[in-house]
């Protein structure tokens, strides 16, 4: 989604972190309001790099980042094999063969898939053989069973081949001429054994599981997943499905985040919800760390009011690194390190806004890059997408926006592009920052400037696509 900045900006930002942290009292470093691409560029510094690599099963791989290369164990095929159901036979002996004056062939016996040869094809002899079976020695063609038609033991002709099953035929005619390696999968044909089938940085997807399963590979190193831990805070927060009483509110920010960290490829560490109180929030997030979390996620408290107390936390086990970007939604945002010792590296701390909205956009902007470069992602960003704004609106001046929006689509539901390639959008409802119904109606972000206070109907906008189904 994010890719208001380029992503070679981002991932050359990719380097070793910058130095110690600007005092505390400094305005510039934490009261002024950071670009999206400056604070992004900054955070990215302090990934050091995939996290360590395991070793899993294919299977296990999947979704996840190759950390060496993948080399083949076996080639495919194995060995020559049909590529058809009929008879293994000699090339030589079908060179006259033709529907009037079809060729007959002496079957000496059969071949399934899975089972080795027995049988070695001589001169005017044929082999039944099954699709996949190995190819018996002497044979260096197959006659698929449509182009013969089986004989008895006393030479009378059965039905003209369809299907080559029940009793094996004393003979079988042969219709056409066959072709030296005709019907025939040579071995090492698809890849041979040693080949390099995936490539370090490539991602592990269904296909490539297929392919290393199927030449012989029983593991790939892969870079590991990330463990995030995330926290909710606020007084007023319940767990869904409790009671709200006169003052509360369910909790949907960390249900939310647990979900954008899994869809990332993330491993979730719940941290439940604190209350509004620093020694709460400080225990929980020193739980997180002690759970081997490589990044911790607080939801609210990131503000200026006298119960966001997440800064001083962050403070108590680490540093901040940065404060306030100029976004909309998501201006209170911060981010900062914590030492684990051991030879690990820093854990990352992200405090994201307490509204719904916000909380979605600055993980989608900062945090789901970060956490793409932990797993190994080389692409941090996701593809933008051109679109058309179908109706006027506003947004506070001097920040750059992003706009919940819906795109036009057909009678079949495909997206509708105009002539120049660009989608058509139009807003999924309320843009306040805590309008849950319409980021659940929304399929993408429309990102407009900071230099546009009041985007006219017509403006054409950067999309981000959040993961719909197109």
């Amino acid at each position: 989604m994010p890719a208001a900045a380029r992503p070679e900006a981002a991932e050359a930002a990719r380097v070793a972190p910058e130095g110690p942290a600007a005092p505390r009292g400094a305005a510039t470093a934490f009261d002024r309001l950071l670009s999206v691409e400056e604070a992004r560029e900054r955070l990215l510094r302090h990934v050091a790099g995939p996290l360590t690599p395991e070793r899993l099963d294919p299977l296990a791989s999947l979704g996840r980042v190759v950390a060496e290369p993948v080399v083949a164990a076996t080639s495919l095929p194995p060995w020559d094999n049909s590529a058809m159901d009929g008879y293994a036979i000699r090339a030589a002996d079908t060179l006259d063969a033709s529907e009037e004056a079809p060729v007959t062939l002496r079957v000496i016996g059969e071949v399934r898939a899975g089972a080795a040869p027995e049988t070695h094809v001589r001169p005017g002899t044929a082999v039944r053989i099954a699709t996949g079976a190995p190819v018996p020695p002497g044979a260096d063609a197959v006659v698929p069973v449509e182009a013969t038609t089986p004989l008895d033991a006393d030479g009378r002709p059965g039905p003209r081949g369809r299907e080559a099953v029940g009793p094996l035929p004393g003979s079988c005619l042969v219709h056409e001429a066959v072709p030296a390696g005709g019907s025939v999968r040579r071995a090492g044909s698809d890849l041979e054994a040693g080949a390099q089938i995936l490539d370090a940085g490539a991602v592990v997807t269904p296909p490539a599981v297929a392919l290393a399963a199927g030449s012989g590979v029983d593991r790939i190193t892969v870079h590991r997943r990330p463990r995030v831990a995330v926290l909710a805070t606020g007084d007023e927060v319940r767990s869904a499905g409790q009671p709200l009483g006169e003052a509360g509110i369910p909790d949907a920010n960390r249900p939310g985040l647990l979900a954008q960290v899994a869809a990332v490829g993330g491993e979730p560490i719940d941290l439940g919800i604190a209350a509004d109180r620093l020694d709460d929030v400080l225990a929980r997030v020193r739980e997180g760390l002690a759970r081997g979390a490589d990044a911790v996620i607080v939801s609210g408290g990131v503000s200026v009011g006298p119960y966001d107390v997440v800064r001083t936390a962050f403070d108590a086990v680490g540093r901040i690194d940065l404060w306030r970007v100029a976004v909309q939604p998501g201006k209170p945002f911060a981010f900062g390190t914590a030492d684990r010792g051991g030879g690990l590296a820093p854990a990352l701390l992200f405090g994201l806004p307490g509204n719904p909205v916000s909380t979605v956009v600055t993980f989608e902007l900062f945090v789901r890059p970060a956490l793409r470069a932990l797993a190994g992602h080389r692409r941090l960003l996701r593809d933008a997408d051109r679109a058309v704004l179908g109706e006027g609106t506003s947004k506070s001046p001097g920040r750059r926006a992003h706009l919940r929006v819906t795109v036009d689509r057909d009678a079949d539901g495909r997206p509708v592009r105009d002539a120049a390639g660009r989608l058509r959008v139009r807003l999924a409802g309320g843009q306040g920052s805590h309008v849950l119904s319409t980021l659940a109606a929304t399929e993408a972000l429309a990102v407009i400037p900071e230099t546009v206070d009041e985007p006219p109907a017509g403006l054409e906008v950067e999309l981000w696509w959040l993961d719909p189904i197109r």
